[in-house]
């Protein structure tokens, strides 16, 4: 019994801890970047890095530890059912209920390591992140400032650099633009050629500047103007701290038990009921784990002959049902309708009655999944118009005496048995091709909808505070997630491809299939090409719904999340920003905009030379409109001054006047504020040369240009580079394979983020950052293929 035991719990746990990876990992992809970022700018210390990394675990194996346990119990059962290991154990008097006694151990195990994560380390961790990230946040200012972009961070001042440089500690700047806004009407102009930010104390930063100039002028005399230049000074400059900025208050999953509990007993019944919620919600996510594995444990000893596939399909649709009715107790808790404790429990609750009625069942008499799959399998066939069986046919084909029975018989078993269809009636895929795409499109759509399940299911967790917060309709709740799916299937598929070349492969190559395909004479490069060709047409779809359909949900999506969370809709005109660069070396201020008269208030314009970076000419007025019939702006009730160096060789005013060299056009100022992801590839080429005339930052744009087209190829690549890990396995298991995969999958993904944030610092040109892995990943998979024996 004691060999038994460990058998068991070793399928099973293999298989959990597996599970739980790789979906921890899904999760945890999501801050990658920003976790990769800070590494590469030097920003902060290692240790907060990961700091960081470590807090940030915790929230998703809230979620994903009972999801581990669910995988482990009916992948690992699945798996021993298929091979009729249940079969023989329980012909040798293991019943049911000895199943359940072996792995109510390591269920046992799993559920108090979820409660100690739910009720101890998440809501610490969140409370540790959210100070570790205000810590952090005065440090990173000088890192914040990006060159040929006007940086708005620091209180009432306006910087703009044309290069920047980072070092241990701060930034070191080339042609500096410092405008002191203290009085808006009549902004304090420093110039510099050369700048060095560094850090002076938890908010505070020094600006040294070298060999610049200072303009002062007053608006309600404007014959006085005074330049002073200097060869060095030093611009102290206020971070913003904790206190002057605005912060949302805590959240209810950072408190601790026991302040909930305070809380609960305090506070007004809205803000009471909200916290028992979220004292019941930690105590019964973990209990998932057991109720899971009472359902799990029967379903996962019926899988006779669906195997892994099966158990695999039965986790996504159990795990989707647990928290589609977790979420609707929940919302029902929050309206009022159950108690807290009623709504919380109610998934838990719901689970445990079924899970006990399975076990009961399956204990009288084995559950048969098979006459799902019968009946499904039959619906199919009526809807394709074929029989399923025809009655009485064999008495009939019995009747028949000599030659003429055997058609008889054979057109009876054809038709009780439907020749079985291929995908393709083509010459080419052939038969072999047929039957690896089977397997392989099976497997990645198992994958590709479970990983889709668990994102969908962690952003709903994620904002049910804010549904019912803002009293958000299931209307609306329903279209943000589908269409923010789309999304999800585009940062997922290439994980997803890994993993289903791995497991296709890796099942071929365990079963020998692999080495029967071979003695026939068919090389091991003619067995991978139907999978590089749908890999390279998974590429193509992710590259075209990138360019046709992907920027209009991700642009709806945005909109649904911030009438979700509460916030206005966002506007993509910024008539706000006052600070533009224009086509040639002048930069433009103004106080007032509108942009449907196209008429602007209180604007300056600064004119200076690049090389040496001082004014040469400044132009002042109340009011500038556009004329038409013109094409130029027309400046009103104003003053203009030439400038060489620090003296002033011109100066007069003027009620009306136009300067032809102004030549920017009203459009040139109705700039729109877009996210890559909501554009195509044109238009997202169009915005950054639109962009980049205005002074704009641009760096980030054009790694995600770059992007555009390199990640959809990321899917070929992952199918290259798991081909050659696939088929070396050997007789290893399939939870070494996926081991495998997890490890290729944390050595890519950081790898890749670790170049596109480089290249969002401008460490490395843009199509490097984002060509770099595939190149590099594609290359060695390419390798590992050609030294394989074939």
């Amino acid at each position: 019994m004691r060999i038994l035991t460990r058998y068991i719990l070793g399928e099973v746990v293999s298989h959990a801890l597996i599970g739980a990876a790789v979906f921890t990992f899904v999760l945890f992809t999501r801050d990658l970047g920003h976790i990769l970022e800070l590494v590469v700018r030097n920003s902060a210390p290692l240790p907060s890095v990961a700091q960081i990394f470590f807090f940030t675990v915790p929230v998703a194996l809230t979620y994903t530890i009972p999801m581990g346990v669910l995988v482990g119990i009916l992948i690992g059962l699945s798996r021993l059912a298929a091979d009729s290991e249940i079969t023989a154990m329980r012909a040798s008097g293991l019943g049911v209920w000895t199943f359940l006694r072996v792995i109510s151990m390591f269920v046992v195990v799993a559920w108090l390591l979820a409660l100690g994560n739910s009720v101890y380390l998440a809501p610490r961790s969140l409370a540790a992140l959210g100070q570790l990230q205000d810590n952090l946040k005065s440090s990173q200012a000088s890192f914040e400032v990006q060159p040929r972009v006007f940086y708005e961070g620091f209180p009432k001042i306006i910087l703009y650099v044309q290069d920047a440089k980072a070092m241990s500690g701060g930034a070191r700047w080339k042609g500096v633009f410092l405008a002191d806004l203290t009085d808006p009407a009549a902004p304090r102009i420093t110039l510099a050629r050369g700048g060095l930010l560094v850090s002076q104390g938890p908010d505070t930063l020094d600006l040294h500047l070298t060999d610049g100039s200072t303009h002062e002028n007053d608006p309600k005399n404007p014959d006085q103007y005074q330049i002073s230049t200097f060869e060095t000074t030093d611009i102290p400059i206020q971070v913003p701290t904790q206190s002057s900025q605005e912060h949302e208050p805590t959240s209810l999953h950072e408190l601790k038990i026991g302040d909930l509990l305070r809380i609960a007993r305090t506070a007004d019944p809205v803000t009471r009921r909200w916290d028992l919620i979220e004292f019941h919600n930690r105590l019964a996510l973990p209990t998932a784990c057991i109720v899971l594995a009472l359902v799990g444990i029967p379903l996962g000893l019926s899988s006779k002959k669906g195997g892994k596939s099966s158990g695999f399909v039965l986790t996504i649709l159990l795990v989707f049902l647990y928290y589609s009715i977790s979420v609707i107790g929940v919302s029902f808790a929050r309206q009022g309708r159950l108690s807290p404790a009623a709504g919380v429990w109610l998934a838990d609750f719901v689970f445990l009655v079924g899970g006990v009625f399975l076990l009961w069942q399956s204990e009288r008499r084995p559950i048969e999944l098979a006459g799902f799959r019968s009946w499904f399998k039959s619906s199919r066939l009526k809807a394709s118009g074929i029989p399923s069986s025809t009655p009485g046919l064999p008495a009939r084909a019995l009747q028949l005496n000599g030659e003429s029975s055997r058609p008889a018989l054979r057109e009876g078993i054809n038709h009780r048995q439907p020749r079985r269809r291929r995908l393709f009636n083509l010459h080419f895929p052939t038969i072999l091709d047929d039957y690896v795409l089977r397997g392989f499109v099976l497997y990645l759509a198992m994958i590709v909808a479970a990983f889709l399940m668990l994102l969908l299911v962690f952003t709903l967790f994620e904002l049910l505070g804010d549904i019912m917060r803002n009293q958000v309709s299931p209307l609306t709740v329903g279209e943000y997630l589908l269409n923010v799916a789309p999304f999800f299937l585009y940062t997922t598929t290439p994980l997803s491809m890994l993993l289903a070349v791995l497991v296709t492969f890796g099942l071929l190559q365990r079963s020998n299939e692999i080495t029967a395909i071979k003695a026939t004479g068919i090389s091991l490069y003619r067995i991978v090409v139907p999978v590089l060709i749908a890999s390279m047409l998974v590429a193509g779809v992710l590259f075209l719904s990138d360019q046709f359909y992907l920027p209009y949900t991700n642009k709806r999506q945005d909109a649904l999340r911030n009438e979700i969370k509460g916030k206005p809709a966002q506007t993509y005109l910024r008539p706000d920003r006052k600070w533009i660069f224009g086509q040639h070396s002048d930069i433009y201020y103004y106080q007032f905009f509108d942009p449907d008269r196209d008429v602007f208030g209180g604007v300056s314009v600064f004119q200076f030379d690049p090389h040496t970076f001082q004014i040469t000419h400044r132009i002042a007025a109340d009011r500038a409109h556009w004329s038409s019939s013109m094409g130029r702006w027309v400046y009103e009730e104003g003053w203009e001054r030439s400038l060489s160096g620090s003296a002033i060789e011109s100066y007069h005013k003027f009620d009306a006047a136009t300067y032809p060299e102004l030549s920017e056009a009203p459009a040139y100022f109705k700039k729109e504020i877009k996210q890559s992801s909501e554009m195509s590839y044109d238009e997202l080429r169009r915005y950054i040369y639109d962009l980049e005339q205005s002074g704009f930052d641009v760096v980030r744009l054009r790694v995600q240009l770059q992007k555009k087209i390199a990640y959809p190829l990321i899917t070929l690549v992952m199918a290259v580079l798991a081909i050659p890990f696939a088929l070396s396995a050997g007789k290893r298991s399939a939870v070494a394979g996926l081991a495998t995969a997890i490890g290729i999958g944390v050595v890519y993904w950081t790898i890749s983020g670790l170049f596109e944030a480089m290249g969002n610092l401008s460490q490395l040109p843009p199509a490097v950052a984002a060509w770099s892995p595939d190149l590099v990943f594609g290359c060695i998979g390419g390798y590992l293929i050609l030294r394989m024996p074939t």
